[in-house]
């Protein structure tokens, strides 16, 4: 019978790095949808100041 191989868990640079990517993913996207929203507001005539 083989035994299953084991890989090494990932180190903490790496998991930190993923923590990182996905949060800046996330803030860009946020911001995305933020000036997206500004556009259609000042296109149907509501201006922000």
């Amino acid at each position: 019978m083989r035994q299953p191989t084991s890989t090494p868990p990932p180190s903490r640079l790496r998991r930190l790095g993923w923590l990182l990517l996905i949060w800046s993913a996330s803030v860009l996207t946020l911001a995305l949808a933020a000036g997206a929203m500004r556009l259609l507001m000042n296109a149907i005539g509501l201006q922000t100041t």
